[in-house]
């Protein structure tokens, strides 16, 4: 079965273990998720079934649409709700303020992922160094915050909307928030609305033509050629300068690249179903 649509995930289970009840639901062995959800998120969860697993990498998945509620007060290492081990009484803030500060994390261009956090250091996930007490340093990373909305204020609970690139953390930037009110606090919840052009529709199967972020490209020669896999000569093609294409032929989609003047298979004639 090959098959991509966007999944639901619940909070409180890991995106592996739903990915294994989605493949049970659907009987196929061979899936994959895009964009790891923490286990105490919930939202958008990209999914593919069989060969459509490897056009991941050419999916449009940005930026990414998140709504958060930051609980001032609250007290945990891994900055969310799995492991509060404080919760302090911290003074009411003035809502204008909460507003006014919201808005300014467009301002913010780079930022310094969560030690707890899945990134590489030393050949080891940060989470797995941090949980075993050892110091993580991490280094700041380029992000953009293309919007942000304020959505309500219930002391000690602030919720707001962050649509952002790939890579940002929204734990880090509800610390953000957190610091600019002169307060501290956690996630009490986070979910995924958006991911690029992905949304939630009951996991509707989604035509994979439309979600590939390639530009398309025409071959112009015989498509057995292609079928049979044989080299293809650049000037077989519509589109010569170096880049990475899609070709659509009949139901089939294929995936080139074109260097240096070489025209080179990446997905050769898969079927689109």
């Amino acid at each position: 079965m090959n098959r991509l649509f966007v999944a639901y995930k619940p909070p409180f289970i890991s995106s592996n273990w739903f990915l294994g009840r989605l493949k049970k639901k659907y009987g196929t062995k061979k899936g994959g998720f895009s964009g790891t959800l923490d286990p105490t998120a919930k939202g958008v969860l990209v999914i593919a079934f069989g060969k459509y697993t490897r056009l991941f990498r050419f999916l449009a998945k940005a930026p990414k649409t998140y709504r958060t509620t930051l609980w001032l007060g609250a007290v945990s290492e891994g900055l969310d709700v799995e492991h509060v081990s404080e919760v302090n009484e911290v003074n009411a803030l003035d809502e204008t303020a909460v507003k006014r500060a919201v808005d300014e994390l467009t301002e913010i261009t780079s930022q310094i992922p969560p030690k707890f956090s899945a990134k590489w250091v030393d050949g080891k996930r940060a989470y797995d160094l941090a949980r075993k007490g050892h110091e993580v340093e991490l280094k700041p990373m380029d992000v953009t915050i293309y919007e942000t909305k304020f959505i309500a204020y219930c002391h000690p609970f602030i919720t707001f909307e962050a649509t952002v690139s790939e890579g940002t953390y929204i734990r880090t930037l509800a610390q953000t928030l957190a610091e600019k009110l002169k307060s501290f606090g956690i996630l009490s919840s986070l979910e995924r609305l958006r991911e690029g052009p992905f949304v939630y529709d009951h996991e509707k199967a989604l035509d994979i033509r439309k979600y590939i972020d390639l530009p398309a490209n025409t071959f112009l020669g015989d498509p057995e050629d292609m079928a049979q896999g044989k080299k293809l000569p650049l000037d077989a093609f519509a589109i010569t300068h170096d880049g990475t294409y899609k070709v659509l032929q009949d139901d089939t989609i294929s995936i080139i690249e074109i260097a240096d003047g070489k025209v080179g298979y990446l997905i050769n004639r898969m079927e689109i179903e």
